[in-house]
Protein backbone atom coordinates (compact mmCIF):
# COMPACT_ATOMS: atom_id res chain seq x y z
CA UNK A 1 0.00 0.00 0.00
CA UNK A 2 2.71 2.53 -0.75
CA UNK A 3 4.18 3.49 -3.47
CA UNK A 4 7.63 5.74 -3.31
CA UNK A 5 7.78 9.18 -4.87
CA UNK A 6 11.13 10.58 -6.87
CA UNK A 7 13.64 11.78 -5.57
CA UNK A 8 12.67 12.52 -1.40
CA UNK A 9 11.72 10.31 1.35
CA UNK A 10 8.10 11.22 0.78
CA UNK A 11 5.81 8.36 0.36
CA UNK A 12 2.06 8.19 -1.02
CA UNK A 13 -0.17 6.02 1.18
CA UNK A 14 -3.85 4.72 0.72
CA UNK A 15 -6.12 3.96 3.46
CA UNK A 16 -8.52 1.51 2.53
CA UNK A 17 -11.90 1.60 4.17
CA UNK A 18 -11.88 -0.38 7.67
CA UNK A 19 -15.36 -1.06 7.45
CA UNK A 20 -18.32 -1.66 4.66
CA UNK A 21 -20.91 1.56 4.42
CA UNK A 22 -20.98 5.03 3.35
CA UNK A 23 -17.76 7.55 3.72
CA UNK A 24 -18.46 10.80 4.89
CA UNK A 25 -16.83 13.81 5.49
CA UNK A 26 -15.84 14.79 9.73
CA UNK A 27 -18.33 17.52 9.31
CA UNK A 28 -21.40 15.32 9.81
CA UNK A 29 -20.03 13.64 12.64
CA UNK A 30 -21.88 14.90 15.70
CA UNK A 31 -19.40 15.13 18.12
CA UNK A 32 -16.70 18.07 18.71
CA UNK A 33 -13.56 16.22 18.98
CA UNK A 34 -14.07 14.34 15.67
CA UNK A 35 -16.12 17.21 13.71
CA UNK A 36 -13.21 20.35 15.20
CA UNK A 37 -11.09 17.79 14.39
CA UNK A 38 -9.38 17.79 18.02
CA UNK A 39 -7.81 14.28 17.18
CA UNK A 40 -6.43 14.77 13.72
CA UNK A 41 -8.03 14.74 10.23
CA UNK A 42 -9.63 11.79 8.60
CA UNK A 43 -13.35 10.82 7.00
CA UNK A 44 -15.83 8.57 9.13
CA UNK A 45 -17.93 5.57 7.91
CA UNK A 46 -21.33 4.89 8.14
CA UNK A 47 -20.87 1.67 8.78
CA UNK A 48 -23.31 -1.36 7.24
CA UNK A 49 -21.63 -4.08 9.25
CA UNK A 50 -19.78 -5.07 12.39
CA UNK A 51 -16.47 -5.83 10.91
CA UNK A 52 -13.32 -3.43 11.20
CA UNK A 53 -10.27 -4.47 8.95
CA UNK A 54 -6.99 -2.51 8.74
CA UNK A 55 -6.93 0.39 6.54
CA UNK A 56 -3.24 0.28 5.99
CA UNK A 57 0.08 -2.23 6.04
CA UNK A 58 1.06 -1.76 10.01
CA UNK A 59 1.51 -2.23 13.47
CA UNK A 60 -1.31 -2.35 15.96
CA UNK A 61 0.22 0.34 18.36
CA UNK A 62 -3.25 0.29 20.51
CA UNK A 63 -6.48 -1.64 21.35
CA UNK A 64 -8.51 0.06 23.65
CA UNK A 65 -9.33 -2.29 26.84
CA UNK A 66 -12.75 -1.68 25.67
CA UNK A 67 -12.03 -3.16 21.77
CA UNK A 68 -14.05 0.22 20.34
CA UNK A 69 -11.36 1.49 19.01
CA UNK A 70 -8.34 0.23 17.77
CA UNK A 71 -4.69 2.11 16.49
CA UNK A 72 -2.32 1.35 13.66
CA UNK A 73 0.56 2.90 12.56
CA UNK A 74 2.23 2.76 8.77
CA UNK A 75 6.12 2.35 8.09
CA UNK A 76 6.19 5.83 7.56
CA UNK A 77 4.92 6.61 10.88
CA UNK A 78 1.17 7.67 10.10
CA UNK A 79 -1.31 6.24 12.99
CA UNK A 80 -4.85 5.74 12.21
CA UNK A 81 -7.30 5.76 14.63
CA UNK A 82 -10.65 3.79 14.15
CA UNK A 83 -13.29 4.76 16.57
CA UNK A 84 -16.61 3.14 16.45
CA UNK A 85 -19.03 4.99 17.24
CA UNK A 86 -19.72 7.34 19.17
CA UNK A 87 -19.72 7.45 23.04
CA UNK A 88 -19.03 3.96 22.60
CA UNK A 89 -16.71 3.45 25.56
CA UNK A 90 -19.60 3.99 27.99
CA UNK A 91 -20.62 0.08 26.96
CA UNK A 92 -17.64 -0.86 28.70
CA UNK A 93 -16.76 -3.77 25.77
CA UNK A 94 -20.20 -4.87 25.78
CA UNK A 95 -20.74 -5.83 21.87
CA UNK A 96 -17.24 -5.54 20.79
CA UNK A 97 -14.74 -8.38 20.47
CA UNK A 98 -11.10 -7.85 19.54
CA UNK A 99 -9.06 -9.95 17.17
CA UNK A 100 -5.69 -8.55 17.63
CA UNK A 101 -3.56 -7.20 20.65
CA UNK A 102 -0.70 -3.97 20.74
CA UNK A 103 2.01 -5.21 18.84
CA UNK A 104 0.85 -7.58 16.07
CA UNK A 105 1.91 -6.93 12.61
CA UNK A 106 -1.17 -6.08 10.06
CA UNK A 107 -2.25 -6.31 6.82
CA UNK A 108 -4.26 -3.74 5.43
CA UNK A 109 -7.79 -5.83 5.11
CA UNK A 110 -7.46 -8.30 7.91
CA UNK A 111 -9.93 -8.21 10.82
CA UNK A 112 -9.18 -6.17 13.85
CA UNK A 113 -12.46 -5.98 15.72
CA UNK A 114 -15.94 -7.25 15.51
CA UNK A 115 -19.10 -5.41 17.05
CA UNK A 116 -22.77 -5.58 17.10
CA UNK A 117 -23.93 -3.59 15.08
CA UNK A 118 -27.88 -3.61 16.44
CA UNK A 119 -26.44 -3.22 19.93
CA UNK A 120 -24.46 -0.29 19.04
CA UNK A 121 -26.92 1.58 17.31
CA UNK A 122 -29.22 0.84 20.38
CA UNK A 123 -26.79 1.97 23.40
CA UNK A 124 -24.34 4.16 21.28
CA UNK A 125 -25.19 8.16 20.59
CA UNK A 126 -24.14 6.60 17.23
CA UNK A 127 -22.40 3.67 14.83
CA UNK A 128 -20.55 6.62 13.00
CA UNK A 129 -17.00 5.57 12.72
CA UNK A 130 -14.82 7.96 12.46
CA UNK A 131 -11.21 7.31 10.85
CA UNK A 132 -8.98 9.45 12.11
CA UNK A 133 -5.17 10.04 11.41
CA UNK A 134 -4.16 11.01 14.66
CA UNK A 135 -0.67 13.05 13.80
CA UNK A 136 -1.79 14.30 11.05
CA UNK A 137 -0.43 17.54 11.20
CA UNK A 138 3.29 16.38 11.49
CA UNK A 139 3.29 13.32 9.00
CA UNK A 140 0.51 14.38 6.17
CA UNK A 141 1.58 16.90 3.16
CA UNK A 142 -1.63 16.24 0.95
CA UNK A 143 -4.78 14.23 1.92
CA UNK A 144 -7.60 13.22 -0.42
CA UNK A 145 -10.62 11.66 0.58
CA UNK A 146 -12.88 9.89 -1.38
CA UNK A 147 -16.43 10.20 -0.20
CA UNK A 148 -18.24 6.89 -1.58
CA UNK A 149 -20.38 3.78 -0.56
CA UNK A 150 -18.19 1.07 0.29
CA UNK A 151 -19.16 -2.36 -0.70
CA UNK A 152 -16.49 -4.34 1.12
CA UNK A 153 -14.27 -3.55 3.57
CA UNK A 154 -10.22 -4.16 3.13
CA UNK A 155 -11.20 -3.68 -0.76
CA UNK A 156 -12.40 0.33 -1.62
CA UNK A 157 -9.76 3.40 -1.16
CA UNK A 158 -10.93 5.38 0.72
CA UNK A 159 -7.97 8.51 0.81
CA UNK A 160 -4.89 8.75 -0.69
CA UNK A 161 -2.55 11.10 1.40
CA UNK A 162 1.11 12.06 0.51
CA UNK A 163 3.25 12.29 3.68
CA UNK A 164 5.85 14.87 4.68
Amino acid sequence: MFKKLFGNNRTEEQLVAPLSGKVVSLDEVDDPVFNQRMMGDGVAIQPSEGIVVSPVDGEVVQLFPTNHAVGVKTKSGVEVLIHIGLETVSMEGEGFEGHVKTGDKVKAGQTLVTFDKSLVAQMAKSTITPVIITNFDETIEQFTPAYEKVTYAGDTVIATLQTK
